[in-house]
């Protein structure tokens, strides 16, 4: 009977090792293939397009693509004529994102961030000023 029991908590032992060997190997294996993942996106560029409608604006400032995902350098745009537009190209996760600062007529200010056709960030007068941030639509 003891010689029962030691092989059945041997059997047992062996079959947990042997499950978490293959659990560690398929963690290793996905984490790996996260950081493919994150690598590709990182390195991947995208376009979108800003837009800013409305009656008059002091300046504009966007992510026009410089810097890097963590500390987008901003561009500026100095007296535009409304309405507004710029495709810009960035890459990986950089957040696009466009903001108008104007100081008067501000309840028909619009600003827009477009991907392909498709409006991903929207923000109207008082809310507009506060600008138009959207999360890169690479890690969506």
């Amino acid at each position: 009977m003891n010689r029962f029991i030691r092989t059945a908590v041997c059997a047992v032992a062996v079959t947990g090792l042997t499950f978490g060997v293959v659990a560690c190997e398929a963690t290793e294996a996905a984490k790996d293939e996260a950081v493919d993942q994150v690598d590709k996106s990182i390195d991947e560029k995208y376009e979108v397009t800003y837009e800013v409608t409305g009656k008059s604006v002091e300046s504009i400032e966007f992510a026009g693509g410089k810097g890097t995902a963590m500390d987008p350098k901003m561009e500026s745009v100095k007296k535009p004529t409304l309405p507004w537009k710029k495709t810009v190209t960035l890459r990986g996760i950089m957040p696009p994102a466009v903001s108008p600062i104007g100081f008067e007529n501000t309840a028909d200010l619009t600003c827009k961030v477009v991907y392909k056709g498709e409006t991903i960030k929207e923000a109207k007068g008082e809310k507009a000023l506060l600008g138009c941030i959207a999360v890169s639509p690479i890690v969506k």
